[in-house]
């Protein structure tokens, strides 16, 4: 069975293995080697279990353990051309990169990327095919939802969608107007409402399994997120119709099966 494991997920650090034990890949390296290590393990897994990393662009919160974890274990990184120039050029990886163009074959998955919406070089999300048919998506750091993007994700079995910040905390916050404003655009971030309506579409879709990711630790909270997704989805039956879950800031050794 597929599992899909988020180890760290938040404004400061994000990182998610799909797989098993015997192999897998990372999504994002955002927090520190050790980190990385100390999460895998909470999981009864090991670095070792990592034979790819997916970068899905090239800000700090998702590339930050890249360097020594590329130069501790010999783990091709892949990412799109604009992300992967970057994290060549600024000495990210000191291992093997791939310009990720084509589907990717690794572990038996399928791995295909598709553009985000997002203030960076060629910001990206995810789509893994596993081997036997069951399909999951990673999809975070974007201001809006493109046509093209919600049909990559609809048909998945699971996914895992940004659901970055509550409109009123962040409005009411103490972050200044710019900052407010650069979330708030359509190269920022998802918002609760936003991620809340197009999580009904997938379910409606066909969807079962749903991850919040992303969350903001000062713009959001779980339970807010996790409210609004609810709320959206009057009509369905939680544990029936479909599974709920909120990523974790630091993983507590969970993981969601699909």
């Amino acid at each position: 069975m597929a599992r899909i494991y988020p180890l760290f997920s938040s404004s400061k650090g994000n990182a998610a293995f799909i797989g098993n034990s015997s192999g897998g890949i990372l999504i994002d390296a955002g927090v520190t080697y050790k980190r990385l290590c100390e999460g895998l393990e909470n999981c009864g897994l090991s670095i070792d279990a990592v034979k790819a990393v997916f970068i899905t662009h090239e800000h700090s919160d998702h590339i930050k353990g890249l360097p020594v974890l590329t130069k501790r274990k010999n783990i091709p990184v892949f990412a799109q051309k604009g992300t992967l120039n970057y994290l060549l050029n600024c000495d990210y990886i000191n291992s093997e990169g791939f310009e990720i163009s084509e589907k990717v074959t690794v572990c038996d998955m399928e791995i295909a990327c598709f553009d985000t919406p997002h203030d960076s070089l060629q910001s990206c999300g995810y789509k893994i095919a596993m081997g036997d048919g069951k399909i999951c998506c990673t999809c975070t750091d974007l201001g809006y939802m493109p046509d093209e993007v919600f049909k990559m994700l609809s048909g998945s079995d699971l996914v895992l969608l940004e659901s970055n910040y509550d409109d009123k905390m962040l409005l009411n916050g103490p972050y200044p107007y710019y900052l407010k404003s650069r979330i708030r655009s359509q190269s920022g971030h998802l918002s609760n409402k936003d991620c809340a309506e197009n999580v009904r579409k997938l379910i409606e879709l066909g969807t079962s399994r749903i991850i919040l990711g992303h969350l903001s630790q000062e713009n959001n909270t779980p339970k807010t997120a996790e409210n609004a997704v609810l709320k959206m989805l009057d009509g369905f039956e939680r544990n029936r119709d479909y599974l709920l879950e909120v990523a974790p800031v630091e993983t507590q050794g969970k993981c969601m099966i699909f």
